[in-house]
């Protein structure tokens, strides 16, 4: 049976959604994570690497609340409001994973919520 996951370390959900979902399979589905500072509500200061530096640790403060980490991560989405941040959003990323790197998309969208420059969701595995 599927459970939430919910920690004050990572931003509240802004919707009908929660922050995490346990299926009850072995797998933990983290909705995407915008760059909010949980502390401060806000986005932090500079650019896409600091914004991609902030939703990976909400991602990875979710699944601690799940006693899981990022090498549990077997896919990400990355979503992009210029995929022209690519390199810089990737560079970041590869800060907080390891080999066997997880499965991995990156798609450029239109507008994320909040004007966000990207926004992160992980699949892990226990």
């Amino acid at each position: 049976m599927k459970q939430r996951i919910n920690t004050d370390n990572a931003p509240a959900a802004i919707g009908p959604y929660s922050q995490a979902i346990d299926s009850g399979t072995g797998l933990i589905f983290v909705s995407g994570q915008l760059p909010i500072d949980p502390a401060t509500g806000a986005f932090p200061e500079g650019g896409v690497q600091e914004q991609t530096r902030q939703s990976l640790t909400n991602a990875k403060a979710i699944l601690e609340a799940a006693g899981l980490g990022l090498a549990n991560v077997v896919k990400t989405t990355v979503f992009l409001a210029d995929m022209g941040d690519f390199a810089a959003m990737n560079e970041i990323y590869a800060q907080f994973f390891s080999e066997p790197f997880p499965a991995r998309s990156a798609v450029a969208v239109k507008t994320l919520p909040k004007g966000a420059l990207v926004e992160i969701e992980c699949i892990a595995a226990r």
